[in-house]
């Protein structure tokens, strides 16, 4: 039997104390938003229902009112008179290009329907002025609550002008922009603002076994990183949690097996082993996610060795790549609740018009940047957003030392 203790220098291990998760813990943060003054007797229902160009949303508010909530009466003001929102309307070209046309909007179900105007209303006055230009990502609550266990908790949607672009997540805004009412005020966007799939960030990790961009290395890892730490503590609730507001870049599959593979096949040849039998065995070790759970590597793999790896893939708030900055710029992620003076992980973005064409992540140790994969389609690779934050799989292990 070969042992490989002294493999441990070649994975660069972290020592510091348990690392802090504190920060996925707390509620939705909140900022004071000046007040604005409102126009007098139209509210934001009349002014919506005698917009012909935003008569199509205006369908979906109606089909919405059919459900629990009647948000037709809630944009009168009706019984609410000292309440006051703010609505992101897609004009009816901007539904059209999102899928919604009058057809659509006649058979959606009225669940469908109450979960995107709830999530296109805030419950507050918010004009462009007061958008953060802000990274990461500065949260707002809207009208929807998942779940009735917490109701001070909310989805949270991300208004935002970087890099000079007024957008609410990934979706542009569109004039006309602060269109004043009585109890409130419209900005239009560019399309249906989607609320986040309705799963959590664990849930993604934990069920991602597509073959090679699959995260099943990373679920491995976050349990080997877990394990001897008590529930509270451990990166999976914290990926589970309602109140998390995260980021994590997810090195893929192939990522994992091909750097674990590397690093063993090191590690073997600084013992001794000869390089062909070295490079065979380090295959075979790291050829599943059981490499995590092997005895053999506990030494080597110890569980705040992969949590110090694992938590500098974290960011304590959501980051949408549209959001990165176009010039290589440092930013601290959970790494620093246990080393605040580490310099973090350096981020950029390459824009093609508005949208992000390409954007990659360098970590202190890389020599070179990874790469986000981007395609944000619904179980893509980049700026998949779920309840809990957004994910992003990328191309390397980000090292942080």
């Amino acid at each position: 039997m070969i042992t490989i203790k002294k493999f441990k220098t070649a994975l660069l291990p972290i020592v510091f104390g348990a690392v802090v998760l504190s920060s996925c813990n707390k509620d939705v943060q909140q900022f004071a938003i000046p007040p604005v003054a409102m126009a007098t007797g139209i509210t934001l229902d009349s002014t919506l229902k005698t917009t012909d160009n935003d008569s199509m949303y205006y369908r979906l508010v109606v089909k919405a009112s059919l459900g629990p909530t009647n948000f037709v009466n809630l944009l009168k003001g009706t019984g609410s008179a000292n309440n006051t929102y703010t609505l992101f309307v897609p004009d009816n070209a901007a539904m059209i290009a999102s899928g919604f046309s009058s057809a659509v909007i006649s058979a959606i179900p009225v669940a469908s329907a109450i979960g995107i105007v709830s999530y296109n209303t805030i419950p507050q006055t918010y004009d462009t002025a007061s958008i953060p230009n802000v990274f990461p990502n500065f949260p707002v609550g809207t009208l929807i609550f998942p779940s009735a266990a917490a109701p001070f908790l909310t989805f949270r949607t991300f208004p935002s002008k970087r890099p000079g672009i007024l957008r609410v997540n990934r979706i542009p805004m569109t004039t006309p922009l602060n269109v004043k009412t009585s109890n409130g005020i419209i900005h239009h966007v560019a399309g249906i603002i989607a609320p986040p799939n309705l799963s959590f960030l664990w849930n993604r990790i934990a069920n991602d076994t597509t073959a090679s961009t699959g995260l099943t290395y990373l679920k491995a890892a976050i349990l080997r990183a877990d394990s001897g730490t008590g529930t509270p503590g451990t990166l999976q609730s914290a990926l589970l949690n309602a109140a998390a507001n995260l980021t994590v870049f997810a090195p893929t599959d192939a990522v994992f097996q091909g750097t674990l593979t590397a690093l063993i096949t090191q590690g073997l040849i600084a013992q001794g082993v000869p390089a062909a039998t070295a490079a065979a065995q380090a295959s075979f070790l790291a050829s599943s996610p059981a490499v995590f759970s092997n005895p053999l590597l506990f030494g080597t793999l110890t569980a705040t060795t992969v949590k110090g790896i694992l938590v500098y893939h974290l960011f304590s708030n959501a980051a949408f790549t549209v959001n990165f900055p176009m010039t290589p710029t440092k930013y601290p992620t959970l790494l620093n609740s246990a080393i605040p003076s580490h310099p973090g992980i350096e981020l950029t973005a390459t824009f093609t018009g508005p949208f992000v064409s390409a954007a990659t992540v360098k970590g202190l140790g890389n020599a070179t940047a990874a790469n986000i994969i981007i395609n944000p389609a619904a179980n893509g690779s980049s700026d998949q957003f779920y309840i809990n934050g957004v994910l992003h799989k990328i191309t390397q292990l980000l090292i942080p030392q």
